[in-house]
């Protein structure tokens, strides 16, 4: 059976700095992100709960560090980046701006994240949720075509984590229900028979036991 392992990048600098980190101005982990990254390395070191085939990564810094810390825990694997897997791409124009910056030059407020309706623009100029979601579904399906009956490790975002699970549970494309994927925690998911998945485990973060929980209190808009 196909196997995903799904683990949210670390803490990034661009939520510590409150701005809307896309593919364009993402720098990387922070100090604490860098810490959780290592934390799960180390829990995978001392005790290997899956022997991996492949260690994919978004093409966001912060997915690509959290993944190259964990790699030596997974038999070293090598690092393969597909975008495919990045996060909700909020375009050029809205790319590194603060979040209060966002919401007055476009007087968007929390709600427009709440309409309901996946083709609205919520950054102009960037991906709707529903782009945003074929684009990761295309990418599920590209790795269960390309390693099909593999164990896959892929270091993302939570908005990623968000689409896998709609897809597998066969969800609406936003609503019905609310996820809060921690920073660096394991979602795993099974393919038990063509289109038919098997949630083993979500937001796992024992990894985690006795650290903060963020730098500084998060923004209520962005991963």
């Amino acid at each position: 059976m196909t196997r995903l392992v799904l683990v949210r990048h670390g803490e990034s600098i661009v939520t510590v700095n409150r701005v809307i980190g896309g593919p364009r101005t993402c720098s990387g982990l922070s100090p604490l992100g860098r810490e959780q990254a290592d934390r799960l390395r180390a829990r995978w070191v001392a005790n290997p709960e899956f022997e991996a085939d492949v260690l994919l990564a978004s093409q966001y810094p912060r997915a690509i560090e959290t993944a190259e810390i964990v790699a030596s825990s997974l038999g070293g694997l090598a690092v393969s980046i597909d975008d495919g897997f990045g996060e909700h791409d909020p375009g050029p124009e809205c790319d590194g701006l603060s979040y209060k910056e966002y919401m007055e030059r476009y007087d968007i407020g929390p709600e427009a994240w709440d309409s309901g309706d996946p083709f609205a623009t919520t950054f102009p100029g960037g991906e709707t949720v529903a782009s945003f979601q074929f684009r990761v579904g295309s990418a599920v399906r590209r790795t269960l075509d390309h390693h099909a009956g593999k164990t896959v490790v892929v270091a993302c975002h939570g908005g990623v984590v968000d689409a896998v699970l709609r897809l597998a549970l066969r969800a609406p494309g936003m609503g019905s229900f609310q996820i809060h994927t921690l920073n660096t925690s394991i979602t795993e998911l099974q393919l038990v028979k063509p289109n038919v998945w098997r949630l083993n485990r979500y937001n796992d973060t024992a990894h985690l036991a006795g650290l903060p929980a963020n730098t500084n209190p998060p923004s209520a808009v962005g991963a």
